[in-house]
């Protein structure tokens, strides 16, 4: 059986994801680090729309415990592989470079990019021997144009939206396919402190998105309606940077 795997799924953009891919039929794997009374949230809303989930904790920064998570798994799973893998989890620290410290930008660049690299590897080599995989990572649009403040939020999902579009290349004829979700201001935990009312004259919708039209788009990308779309990166932010 083909599971998926959603990192950070305990919340916001997360949660609707995985209620997502749930309705899509694929037991989900959730993802967190701390909140286990949100993560648990998350499993019931699944369980009560019919779909599978468990719960799978670690802290997407620390590699060793991604392995020993990952591997128990497997262990426990001979007949089953990881095929869907989004890479959800971030948080920002947002501060003028001139005043960043070392730890603002390193627990971004954990949390946000390095997190990419420790988890996907992980899973790489069962999707290519199942000739099987959907890796969706949620970038930014930060990572698009770049954000006064975000330095070190703008320069990780860069990153990831450079290793998703390589990450393709190299896995195209494995029918591994890699693509990209960058959302703009999206209604969640993450942008509680940025006054909608400030900012939505930016944006030509006129309003912050929802969890669940990014969660959409995901499941578009790991659906066989996108079976020849890959490295490629799909803005969801109501026509701010396009």
């Amino acid at each position: 059986m083909i599971y998926a795997l959603v990192t950070g799924g305990s919340r916001g953009i997360g949660r609707a994801v995985c209620l997502e891919i749930a309705e899509m039929g694929f037991p989900v794997l959730i993802n967190y680090r701390a909140k286990d009374d949100e993560a648990k949230k998350t499993l019931k809303e699944i369980e009560e729309k019919g779909g599978e989930a468990s719960l799978m904790k670690f802290d997407v920064t620390d590699p060793e415990l991604i392995s020993s998570k990952l591997e128990t798994w497997q262990r426990e799973h001979p007949d089953d592989f990881i095929g869907v893998l989004v890479n959800n989890a971030g948080i920002r620290k947002d501060n003028l470079m001139v005043w960043m410290q070392d730890d603002d930008w390193n627990n971004v660049m954990d949390t946000n990019l390095n997190s990419f690299f420790h988890v996907t590897r992980k899973l790489l080599k069962d999707m290519i021997v199942n000739k099987y995989g959907r890796i969706v990572n949620v970038v930014s649009l930060s990572g698009q144009k770049g954000q006064a403040g975000q330095v070190n939020y703008a320069a990780a999902k860069g990153a990831v939206i450079a290793g998703t579009k390589s990450l393709a290349l190299e896995l195209g004829r494995k029918n591994v396919k890699v693509n990209a979700v960058a959302p703009g201001f999206i209604k969640t935990d993450m942008t509680e402190d940025i006054p909608e009312k400030d900012f939505r004259t930016l944006i030509p919708m006129r309003r912050f998105g929802k969890p669940e039209e990014v969660a959409g788009v995901v499941g578009f990308l790991i659906s066989d309606k996108a079976s020849y779309i890959t490295g490629e990166v799909i803005s969801v932010n109501g026509g701010l940077y396009t």
